[in-house]
């Protein structure tokens, strides 16, 4: 497959091997100025940044007082986690390779207002509605040289209308959805995209020993045993789950019947009776399905999940890796960093890309037409960051450990009524928390609408206006806002440069180095430091 090289793009890069700056005043100007000096490679499987898993938001500028590095960068004084990553040196540090202090996202530099301007809002709405999810999946099956998963559930296109009550799949694929809060802040629709997760286990793990088949009761009860081992609980609420199908007293009141509520055991039930469970980890075989969204808009003007996707991203755990082995492989990381080296990952071809960390990751993403495509090489490194050697994920993930505890957490997302939940010993709200150290609504602290929305003139948080609010209300944007994204990043799909970077932006970013040297950078203050971070949420707590 041919890449070709967009005008803007093709444009700046010339003028950056050339050494001459266009006119002030241009977007061109922004795409340039101390950009990389590279062109575009000859197709999309060429590497043009080998530092790709170093995502853009690692580029913001600190400057000693903003710290959004903290979501994903933490040490913890329970060094029993499996991931023992230890990383919360890396906050405000820009700790980077030779190679990664260079930012390659050059899409963050683009000055886009004009372009967006002139597209009509019928347009986008009419686009981003569209279903380009159905047709694509549906061709990947019948595709018989593909050889790769086919992550397909039925009507996902329609989001909630996929899945039951407790989000079980309509379709009988035994994928189930869940209700997370979105991490902190590139998720946040008022940041340009909407999501939605959903989670599988393997057979055994929906089977019944003691009926035959496959039994709802046993997989509800395995479902919730893996949370509360995410989650580290000795209990946790569920859906009704009738006892004499999974042959086993559940909540401990001495009798078969059903159960509302299940104790921690040592092993999985059914099927799975010989799979332990075990803390921070999941058990192999588990895929998640992920999909990314533009930002849909009704007619009353409400935010929500339009049909159209993104990207449609899926992890399948292959292998299983005991605490040792783990730390291990962990201890690798920090010495291959140590010695300078960049980044290595094996490349499956259709089945995706080997994490290192027993995760296969496998992404497919929007063509110039708006059907869907595999990402590249290239584009795949783009998630391996964040999916292998962050010091906050659980077993490389987010999204699961942020789901709703409980009984209440199974189904499709609905940040309706959802309240702003702290992270685990943290004295504040999440989000009210992330605005005060962040200093902004996004990374990049370049989100106006969130400015002044939740924040007072003087720069300070309006905690009380945000105690006030619901999740929805806090991170979804206004219409125009949503519309405005919605378009800036179409742009980004008929150019194909998603090695620039995928964000959605729309003016050049001001907040963000375009080169780093570490002889200049300003220390993060140490007030402005968070240790013990976790992106598992109180659910039981009070808000702000």
């Amino acid at each position: 497959m041919k890449y070709t090289i967009v005008p803007l793009l093709a444009l700046a890069l010339s003028a950056c091997d050339q050494g001459d700056r266009p006119e002030p005043g241009t977007s061109v100007q922004a795409a340039v100025e101390s950009g990389p000096q590279r062109q575009l490679p000859p197709d999309l499987n060429s590497i043009y940044n080998q530092e790709a898993p170093i995502p853009p938001q690692c580029y913001t500028r600190t400057e000693g007082d903003f710290n959004p590095c903290y979501t994903c960068h933490q040490t913890y004084p329970n060094r029993t986690r499996p991931n023992t990553m230890w990383d919360g040196y890396l906050q405000g540090s820009y700790d980077f390779s030779e190679l990664g202090e260079t930012n390659h996202w050059l899409n963050l530099f683009v000055d886009r207002r004009d372009a967006v301007a002139k597209m009509s809002d019928q347009d986008i709405i009419r686009y981003i509605n569209q279903d380009n999810y159905t047709p694509y999946m549906k061709a990947l099956a019948e595709n018989s040289d593909w050889k790769g998963p086919v992550p397909y559930i039925r009507n996902l296109q329609n989001g909630a209308r996929a899945f039951d009550e407790q989000g079980f799949a309509r379709d009988g694929s035994h994928w189930v959805a869940f209700n997370y809060k979105p991490l902190p802040s590139t998720f946040w629709p008022t940041n340009g995209s909407t999501d939605d997760v959903m989670v599988r286990l393997p057979e055994k793990f929906r089977t019944s020993t003691c009926l035959a088949g496959e039994s709802r009761d046993v997989y509800l009860a395995n479902l919730s045993l893996m949370e509360m081992a995410i989650k580290e609980l000795d209990s946790i609420t569920t859906p009704p789950i009738d006892e004499t199908a999974v042959c086993t007293d559940l909540d401990g009141d001495g009798t078969l019947a059903t159960a509302h509520e299940i104790a921690r055991r040592d092993h999985y039930l059914g099927g799975a009776e010989d799979v332990p469970v075990t803390n921070m980890l999941y058990p192999t075989g588990i895929e998640f399905l992920h999909t990314v969204r533009y930002v849909g808009v009704d007619d009353q003007g409400n935010i929500g999940i339009p049909r159209r996707m993104k990207e449609v991203r899926y992890m399948n755990k292959i292998r299983s890796f005991n605490s040792a082995q783990l730390k291990s492989l962990y201890g690798n990381e920090h010495q291959e960093k140590a010695e300078g080296n960049l980044p290595t990952y094996t490349d499956h071809g259709d089945r995706g890309m080997d994490n290192g960390f027993g995760w296969m990751v496998l992404g497919f993403i929007e063509k110039a037409d708006g059907s869907l495509r595999p990402q590249s090489n290239q584009e795949q490194r783009f998630c391996m960051g964040c999916h292998t050697t962050v010091g906050t994920t659980i077993d490389q993930t987010f999204a699961f450990p942020r789901k709703v505890t409980g009984a209440e957490g199974w189904g499709y997302i609905d940040l309706k009524g959802m309240p702003d939940a702290p992270a685990l010993n943290q004295p504040l709200g999440e989000i009210a928390q992330y605005l005060g150290l962040v200093g902004g609504g996004n990374e990049f602290r370049e989100n106006g609408e969130m400015q002044t929305r939740w924040f007072n003139e003087d720069g300070s948080v309006d905690l009380e206006k945000i105690a006030k609010a619901d999740v929805y209300e806090l991170i979804t944007p206004s219409r125009d806002r949503a519309l405005s994204l919605n378009k800036a990043y179409k742009l980004i799909v008929e150019e194909q440069s998603f090695l620039y970077g995928r964000d959605a932006t729309l003016a050049p970013a001001k907040n963000v180095f375009r080169h780093i040297n570490p002889d200049d950078i300003e220390p993060l203050k140490p007030e402005k430091r968070i240790d013990g971070y976790e992106i598992r949420l109180d659910w039981s707590a009070g808000t702000n």
